[in-house]
């Protein structure tokens, strides 16, 4: 037919959170790497940015009263306060991207990420998991940029999250950090291959 113009498929938003220091950080950007037409949102916080950390890159890092302003008028699809610090993902940018037909990558804490299930249940949430607690606070100890009360706090927020983790539609174990690697891409994967033979929501990973 003259004229018509084909409808843009939306595309699938994943969120990936996990406690503080596990590697998803590190995970999201070489899933970057390896896909390359993955679209990140960049989420807005209060709190300073660490030595290797980039504003409008891996955060925008904004002040306590412009978040406020922000919240205020409801631009945010999620906020939170964790560890004292605001966290939040910009409406805008998840729309914009999703109507274009864009897959987009959401890196954020779990109360965002169940907060956006609530708003949008077709998100695909995938929990970063540590070996052991033991193993994470030593990763978070090697870090060094939490004192010896904020690590306390940091365990007990680790032990919370990782009992809601079975609200997730996939967990990813960061024992090594190539193999963790190879199932998160198969797990994103998976949801953008159409001609996959198994249409569930929950493929088998």
């Amino acid at each position: 037919m003259a004229g018509r113009v084909d409808r843009i498929a939306r595309g699938h938003l994943f969120v990936i959170s996990g406690p503080s220091g596990v590697g998803k950080g590190t995970l999201r950007k070489r899933l970057f790497g390896i896909i390359k037409d993955l679209e990140y949102s960049i989420s807005c916080t209060t709190r300073r940015p660490r030595n290797s950390e980039r504003d409008g890159y891996d955060y925008r890092f904004v002040k306590p009263d412009l978040f406020r302003e922000l919240e205020r008028e409801g631009k945010f699809l999620e906020w939170a306060e964790v560890h004292g610090n605001l966290y939040g993902t910009l409406k805008k940018d998840v729309e914009a991207a999703l109507s274009l037909g864009k897959d987009l990558v959401l890196e954020i804490d779990v109360q965002g990420a169940l907060k956006v299930r609530e708003i949008m249940p077709e998100a695909i949430l995938i929990f970063i998991m540590p070996p052991s607690l033991a193993d994470l606070e030593e990763r978070l100890k090697r870090r060094g940029s939490e004192s010896g009360e904020d690590m306390r706090t940091r365990m007990d927020e680790a032990r919370h999250e990782i009992e809601l983790s079975s609200l997730y539609d996939h967990t990813v174990v960061n024992d090594d950090l190539p193999t963790a690697l190879v199932t998160l891409e198969k797990i994103v994967e998976s949801y953008r291959q159409p001609a996959r033979t198994n249409k569930s929501k929950y493929p088998e990973v």
